[in-house]
């Protein structure tokens, strides 16, 4: 019932949004029912608050000519398991394109239907959805756009981090902006694996991997746990060498090149950006953050400041902007990709983290509030 619930408001909300004013709305409400924004009683409590108010504040607009998609056989349409999500938006790409070809010749465009997809989940709910409109035709995902809802524990990757804000996206004017696409390459042949956030290697993908293999086991926030152990045990797990970092502009033009022991590098599609449940790694307008290996009395104190922004300021952080970073490494070390880790291997290296141009269809304020 409370997904049927959900999925119901949203959709009022839908047929009242203002986004691609003037042309067929035809939306998909894509949620995972393990997201803690539907199980956490509390959290699901204050969203069904903020889904009432915003069904209100939609209905002061005029209805829109629109429809759910055909794909979603109800008004929501639950995942199974990791890459649901992603079969889902394949679905409807396919959707979309079937209805494009149908269209007769020189259709106009305010006469094709515009696709909206919406995310309830987590950080893997939207990387899933994002990841498939990414490998889209260009000419077919010009006529779609995403909004990722705050549902899940940590919501790093939504659009913004409360519900109501992020409905007012289709009930306020909203700006139809693009999204960059982190990818991953090895020498190896490896991957690519992308990213829609942040993409980092060393100690935060150590506690991303580790908050994964124990999440439900431990008690509490897992993640903040295994922050804590990773300042104490990391270095006994994976040894850590030096890193061989040379980064270029979008032109290819080289900006920064360094050797140095780093218990980290991120990667962010943007600056101001966060990972683990809001921990600002990047704090300012910077996209990329490399920490040096330093003593455990340092890190313990260090690791205060990074759950905050404070670091950025300290002499163990090195902060810059680039396009794209190659890096070799002595060691062994994981990866992580909005939450998924990956092992880089000794014959992995050189690898390259480099940002695509903007590509993924989303949402923006038009005031440009911040979250």
């Amino acid at each position: 019932m409370v997904f049927d619930e959900f999925g119901s408001l949203v959709a009022r909300i839908c047929s009242r949004s203002r986004i691609a004013a003037g042309r067929p709305l035809v939306w998909t409400i894509i949620a995972n029912p393990c997201a803690g924004g539907f199980t956490i009683r509390s959290r699901w409590k204050k969203h069904y608050a903020q889904l009432v108010q915003s069904v209100a504040k939609a209905e002061k607009n005029p209805p829109r000519e629109g429809r759910p998609s055909r794909t979603a056989a109800s008004s929501i349409i639950l995942t199974k398991g990791v890459g649901d999500a992603a079969q889902i938006t394949s679905a409807l790409l396919n959707e979309a394109e079937a209805d494009l070809r149908a269209a007769p010749p020189q259709t106009p465009q305010w006469a094709l239907p515009f696709y909206l997809i919406i995310t309830a989940g987590g950080d893997g709910t939207s990387r899933d959805v994002m990841d498939s409109l990414h490998r889209a035709p260009p000419e077919l995902r010009d006529n779609f756009v995403i909004l990722r809802l705050p549902m899940g524990t940590g919501n790093d990757g939504s659009d913004l981090w409360e519900l109501d804000k992020s409905l007012d996206l289709l009930i306020e004017p909203a700006v139809l902006s693009r999204q960059r696409v982190l990818s991953l390459a090895t020498a190896s042949g490896k991957g690519p694996f992308r990213a829609f956030n942040i993409l980092s290697v060393g100690l935060d993908a150590f506690v991303t991997h580790m908050t994964n293999k124990t999440k439900g086991k431990l008690p509490g926030d897992s993640y903040k746990i295994w922050v804590d152990l990773a300042a104490l045990f990391y270095d006994r797990v994976y040894k850590v060498g030096s890193m061989d970092v040379r980064a270029m502009d979008e032109s290819g033009r080289e900006v920064k090149a360094f050797r140095e022991k780093l218990l980290l590098l991120a990667v962010g599609e943007s600056g101001r950006r966060t990972y683990g449940s809001h921990k600002w790694i990047l704090p300012d307008e910077r996209n990329i953050c490399a920490i040096k290996q330093m003593p455990l009395m340092r890190k313990l104190a260090l690791k205060g400041l990074l759950m905050h922004g404070g670091h950025a300021d300290q002499s163990e952080a090195i902060l810059w902007n680039a396009a794209s970073v190659q890096f070799s490494a002595d060691e062994a070390m994981l990866a992580q990709t909005d939450g998924e880790t990956v092992l880089l291997e000794r014959g992995d290296f050189p690898a390259v983290i480099k940002l695509s141009e903007p590509v993924i269809p989303v949402l923006r304020a038009v005031s440009g509030a911040a979250q």
